[in-house]
């Protein structure tokens, strides 16, 4: 112990002590980083990622009305979505986290399509998609629907 008047002494190695803590904390901290980072981005948390990457969706009504003509879509890979239009082909990027979904950005191939019920099936088809904005996967069925009340109900074939 001390006798009165005489100063404790310092631990001599007391910096030393802090850097070895403060090395073995970051060790520790970046061991855990290099687990997880491998993990992030991994995962396709994009409507893709939920849907059945195998399945062709078939549209089989648009609000509640029975949609005769034929148009799909699929997932071809994670973030990219495609499928058929009545007329022409259709592609497009998914960015946005499920249950998001959109369809605004969409490019289609320019086949001449001389039938008008195909024409206007086709505009119907591609109108609704690019203003969808929320996304349901429930087993086969995928239900695209947005805040005015539209829906689109494909179901895998």
């Amino acid at each position: 112990m001390h006798s009165k008047g005489e100063k404790p002494r310092a631990f001599p190695f007391a910096p030393l002590r802090h850097v070895a803590q403060t090395a073995a904390m970051k060790h520790l901290a970046l061991s855990a980083l290099a687990l997880i980072l491998p993990l992030a981005g991994c995962a396709d948390e994009t409507l893709s990622g939920y849907a059945d990457p195998k399945a062709v969706y078939k549209l089989t009504e648009i609000d509640g009305t029975a949609f005769q003509a034929h148009a799909t879509i699929t997932f071809p890979e994670p973030g990219r979505m495609a499928g058929d239009a009545p007329c022409n082909l259709w592609f497009g990027a998914q960015e946005v986290p499920y249950p998001w979904f959109d369809g605004s950005q969409i490019g289609v191939t320019k086949r001449a399509c001389f039938d008008d019920a195909t024409n206007r099936a086709e505009t119907a088809f591609l109108d609704a998609l690019g203003e969808m904005s929320l996304a349901e996967v429930q087993g086969p069925v995928l239900i695209l629907s947005n805040d005015d009340g539209r829906e689109m109900v494909f179901r895998a074939e």
